[in-house]
């Protein structure tokens, strides 16, 4: 991992994320049980359906939890991801907020525009939907998955911890400087549009990351989600040729996009995330990490999980000359010797 990643502090020479996996600190079971009992066993898992929330759902209940699935809607849902989430209600109640399809879209436009992150609304609606449900509902318990900070690195101190705050939400929940508020007033946008994206915190809910509770596995969690009936690519074996999970993000035709605006802003890309996650786990070699990265990392995804690039554009009323004019805008060209050390363009 580069240190060109966000809040991503090297301490002599050495990742953070490397610096928590060796020094890893987990809760353990009779302390997950034990938070579970102070709740009743009634716990919400926020879920797109995908391999690590179905892990999620799958513990929770072989744990004897009485779990409600929250489902935040995609900015793009693929029809794998319409499947998973289907799937996934095979084993809980499932609830699944979608919010105005018209006024996502506009946020998905001006994401990009503002900050380089057409996704911008659905990482917001990630940490807003679930405590809005929790509320609703009553149930003040939510479980996440991994600690970002833990899996990926982070800022000292930030890769234990095991309950998530407000201030949390605030410095690593996706709102990348930006209020919901900011929108309002913008094209037509108003703030009952936006009331749904703004977290609520209620007294006495509490959300934690089962991934400090046990060890986390990405890749085991993909075997034990296939294994419960998850779909993945079928005959395309990744979401795209930059991924090098195969079981990771199959949900949103736009996370191609938005991977793609995180290699042009930072050097680095998804896969670039999820092979580091391998090497420290002695999945993968790390030279022959490097030179996966070097042939696939930043890849442009003409296609993403079935959805070539030009429909995602479509849908979100970009076209294809301001999409290109945005990346030009949003590339650290310190990092990239011009064009040539760029991935090649492929033509929506």
């Amino acid at each position: 991992m580069p240190d060109t990643r966000p809040d991503h502090v090297f301490v002599d020479g050495v990742c953070p994320a490397c610096i928590n996996r060796d020094k890893e600190y987990l809760l353990g079971t009779d302390a997950l049980v034990e938070l579970l009992d102070r709740h009743n066993g009634e716990v919400i898992v926020p879920s797109s359906g995908g391999k690590d929330s179905t892990y999620q759902v799958l513990r929770l209940l072989e744990l004897g939890a009485h779990v409600t699935i929250v489902t935040a809607t995609t900015c793009h849902l693929t029809p794998i991801g319409r499947a998973n989430i289907d799937n996934l209600a095979r084993y809980a109640n499932t609830i699944e907020i979608s919010p105005n399809k018209t006024v996502r879209a506009k946020l998905n436009k001006y994401g990009m525009e503002w900050v380089g992150d057409c996704s911008w609304p659905e990482h917001v609606a990630i940490f807003s939907t679930p405590f809005r449900v929790a509320s609703d509902i009553g149930v003040k318990l939510i479980m996440y998955g991994e600690n970002p900070q833990n899996q990926y690195g982070g800022p000292e101190g930030t890769g234990n911890t095991a309950q998530m705050t407000e201030r949390w939400v605030t410095e690593f929940g996706g709102f990348l400087g930006m209020r919901p508020s900011d929108m309002i007033g913008v094209d037509g946008i108003t703030k009952r549009d936006m009331e749904i994206y703004e977290p609520v915190w209620t007294p006495g809910v509490e959300a934690h990351f089962l991934g400090q509770y046990e060890h986390w596995d990405s890749i085991g969690n993909g075997k034990r989600a296939r294994a419960a009936g998850m779909l993945q690519g079928g005959e395309q074996p990744y979401p795209s040729p930059a991924n090098w999970w195969r079981a990771e993000n199959w949900d949103n035709a736009q996370t191609g996009i938005h991977d793609h605006f995180m290699y042009r802003k930072y050097g680095y890309g998804r896969g670039a995330t999820q092979i580091a996650v391998d090497v420290r786990n002695g999945v993968v070699e790390r030279d022959a990490a490097l030179r996966w990265i070097h042939q696939h990392d930043g890849l442009f995804p003409s296609v993403y999980a079935g959805v070539e690039c030009g429909v995602v554009l479509d849908r979100i009323g970009v076209k294809w000359e301001d999409f290109l004019h945005q990346m030009e805008l949003h590339t650290n060209w310190d990092l990239f010797d011009g064009v040539k050390d760029l991935r090649p363009l492929l033509k929506c």
